[in-house]
């Protein structure tokens, strides 16, 4: 157990505090919690990358860390009417379409190793970036204006994209 595990496992706890917050409207307590769930994401994985502490367990623990914060965040939004429902289909779908694949891949003896494409990383950073501007336009009073609209467009054309990218990557996979 290694201190970049401890702090994604840390990480986990914050999931079910942040909806709760959400939930009853403590919309600045929310964004704190997904700040700080952000900054221990990045401590971790310099930790991991830059001080020899990366190890397997790690590299199963933050992306199902990553998903569970993200997915629970976007949900919650939808059910309080900060988000448009379709948007978090999408999002979901496309965890669902990725998770699903691997588990198919091995189940049908083809084991598929999926490393992050530029487009899922970017997928992700538009993600987080808009759940901030969603969770922080609602803590501080703040009118995003058409910022919404356009995390909205990102939000959706890059999980569209990395949707595109992995389907084609686990056919071309399945097909060799």
């Amino acid at each position: 157990m290694t201190l970049p595990n401890l702090i994604t496992i840390g990480r986990l706890f914050l999931v079910p505090l942040v909806i709760v917050m959400i939930l009853n409207g403590r919309w600045q307590g929310a964004f704190i919690v997904f700040v700080v769930a952000g900054v221990s994401d990045a401590i971790d994985g310099y930790l991991a990358r830059n001080c020899g502490m990366a190890s397997e367990l790690g590299a199963y623990l933050d992306p199902i860390a990553d998903k569970a914060l993200i997915v629970s965040i976007y949900i919650t939004l939808a059910m309080v009417g900060a988000v448009p429902s379709w948007l978090v289909v999408l999002v979901v779908s496309r965890d669902i379409m990725i998770i699903s694949a691997v588990i198919l891949s091995w189940v049908m003896g083809k084991p598929l190793a999926i490393s992050p494409f530029v487009v899922s990383k970017l997928n992700t950073g538009a993600q987080v970036i808009f759940a901030a501007l969603v969770l922080g336009s609602r803590a501080f009073g703040v009118d995003p204006g058409q910022a919404i609209e356009v995390g909205q467009l990102f939000v959706t054309l890059l999980t569209v994209g990395s949707m595109t990218a992995y389907l084609a990557f686990w056919l071309r996979h399945m097909a060799a």
